[in-house]
Order: structure tokens, then sequence, then C-alpha cells
């Protein structure tokens, strides 16, 4: 069994914070906010996975990736082209440019408990985004009625997040070029399907987002984040159980599931809401073109819906064994 580094105190604090902190009045974009030291910190919780030492060309890096070596992690964007120039500092790689002539929507699986790895990747500058993708501004849609709550609405779009509605996407997929909106596509449903060593995706009905994209002509992103849904435990109730009535309600309420989920606690051996120090990452696939067309037909909407899950299917099968899932592991869409 691999063996990461105990987390200090310190950087256990900077993760409990970030979906704590509302407290920043921006109101809007802010570079500052994304590049406050605590989503460092946050990276840095997570380590760097011993796994991608073998596929690295220098011994030295191989040694330095040793698990018995203390080393800060990350939850970065990885490419399989790349990797022989990755280092333990180098935060983010990609597979593909992605144009800032264009604009994209970008599907991200799964959600996960708390989507760490959307989170940190596209919503903060800890690993580096507008770096490696220079031109493309990135957007991670949540929940509209968050956008509702004074100081954390303005929380969340300093940070780059836009409610998931179809007004506030459809705005920015058809203002200028180089937005890329990224939508959990599974939704708050999808975190009922979180938990460890699962590979189980909503995504066969959930068509609308190819809808949007096909009406602004942007190109599709299938992305997939390996150790999501390796970071939290969860309790799961029967269909028949109060409990799992009760969650139902919940979400009719408030727009997402009430999970009872532990992780870790402040030390090594206890249990409680910090996320277990496992790697996160995040690997962005190849952008799908799309025509532009006001009007899709169902039909037409089923078919790049076929090529987006084909394209996701194939993302996961080329990179599951690097990033811990065995090779008989699949991919399943409900």
């Amino acid at each position: 069994m691999l063996s990461f580094k105990q987390p200090n105190h310190f950087q256990s604090l900077m993760v409990l914070q970030w979906p704590l902190s509302y407290l920043i009045l921006c109101g809007r974009r802010s570079a500052w906010v994304r590049n406050w030291c605590a989503w460092t910190h946050i990276r840095d919780y997570f380590p760097i996975s011993p796994l991608l030492a073998p596929l690295l060309k220098s011994s030295a890096l191989e040694s330095a990736l040793n698990p018995e070596v203390s080393l800060p992690l990350l939850s970065c964007v990885i490419s399989r082209h790349d990797l022989w120039h990755f280092s333990p500092w180098l935060q983010i790689l990609k597979t593909k440019d992605l144009s800032p002539e264009h604009n994209y929507l970008m599907g991200v699986h799964p959600h996960g408990i708390l989507t760490f790895g959307g989170v940190c990747n596209f919503c903060t500058e800890a690993t580096g985004f507008s770096k490696i993708f220079p031109g493309i501004t990135p957007y991670l849609a949540t929940l509209s009625w968050f956008f509702k709550v004074p100081f954390l609405r303005d929380y969340l779009m300093a940070k780059g997040l836009c409610s998931v509605s179809r007004s506030a996407i459809d705005y920015l997929l058809s203002h200028g070029t180089g937005n890329l909106v990224g939508i959990v596509v599974g939704g708050v449903g999808e975190a009922l399907q979180s938990m460890p060593n699962t590979t189980t995706l909503i995504l066969r009905k959930h068509k609308g987002f190819v809808r949007t994209a096909l009406q602004h002509g942007a190109h599709l992103v299938p992305t997939f984040t390996f150790g999501e849904t390796e970071v939290y435990d969860q309790v799961l109730y029967h269909k028949d159980s109060c409990m799992y009535k009760f969650q139902r309600h919940f979400r009719q309420i408030f727009g997402f599931y009430f999970c009872v989920f532990y992780g870790r606690g402040f030390r090594q051996g206890s249990t409680g809401l910090l996320p277990y120090s496992l790697p996160i990452v995040t690997v962005v696939g190849e952008p799908l073109p799309l025509p532009k067309i006001e009007k899709p037909s169902q039909e037409v909407v089923d078919k790049y819906h076929a090529l987006y899950m084909d394209a996701l299917h194939k993302l996961f099968d080329q990179h599951k064994t690097q990033y811990g899932c065995s090779e008989t592991q699949k991919l399943l869409f409900l």
C-alpha cells in the first residue's frame, strides 16, 4: 500500500476554509482572490502520486518521487504526451492547446463530494491554469441559488464560478472568445455515487450541455478527475430507508443532497471531515469541435452526445492504469 506524507495542521485548516471563507467582498472575478496563498496550501495537501514515477524518463525525478520522500502535492491537469517533462514543481500539463479564438464547454467528471479537482484547477491559480492555457478564461458552473446569498455570491464570482443557469452559460458563450465554461454534468445526484473505487457517471440522459454547445458552436472538452471519489468515504442508504427519503426531500428544498461522508481527522488515524491526503489528477482531453446550429434536432444532439461519451470513455481508458485504476475497471454511464 502506498504511503503518503501526513499533512500539517496549517494545510488541513486551509482545506477546511475553502467552503467556509465567504466573507470576501469582490463582486466580480478577481485575480487577487484566485491567487490567494490559501489555494497553494490546499494544492499541497494532496500528494503527487508515485504512480507517475515509472512514466518519467529522468532517473533523478524517479528518485525524487519515491513515496518515502516527503514532497508537496497537487491536483494537476496531466498530459500523457508530456509526462517525461514533469517535475515535482510543475503543476499543470495538458493534452491539447486551447485556442483563444474559440469558446469551450467543458464536462467535469466526476462530481465527487466537494469537487476538489474542479475547484483547485479551474477556480484558482494554484496549479497555474492561466500560464498553461494562455488566453483562456475558465469558469465553473455551480448551483444557481448560491448566487442569491449575500457575500457568498461575491466570493464565488471572485474565484470565477458562475451560475449553472441557462442564461448565465449563454452569456459567457456568446460574449467574446476564449471562455471555458465547466459544468459538472452529473450534478448533485452524482454526489451520491461518490465512493472509493467507483467510476460511475450520471451522463446518459444529461444532454442539455451538448445542445447548448451546438447553439453557440462551442467546442466540447471532456475531463476526468482521477482520485476525486477516493478522498472521502460515504454512508449510503437503501432507497426504502427513512434517511434516503430525507435526502431526497432535502434536495427538493435546497437543490443538493445531504450526504453523510467522512474522511480523516487532524491526528493520524483519526476520523473527521478532512479529506484523505490522496492524489487528485485531472486529465483534460482534446476538444471536440461542434458546428453552430441555432435549433439542433434531437438526432443531432444525440449524435454529438454519443461522440462526447466515446471521447470521455477513451480518455478514461488511456489514463486509468496510470492513476490508480485497474486494467479491468470500467467507466459506467447511468
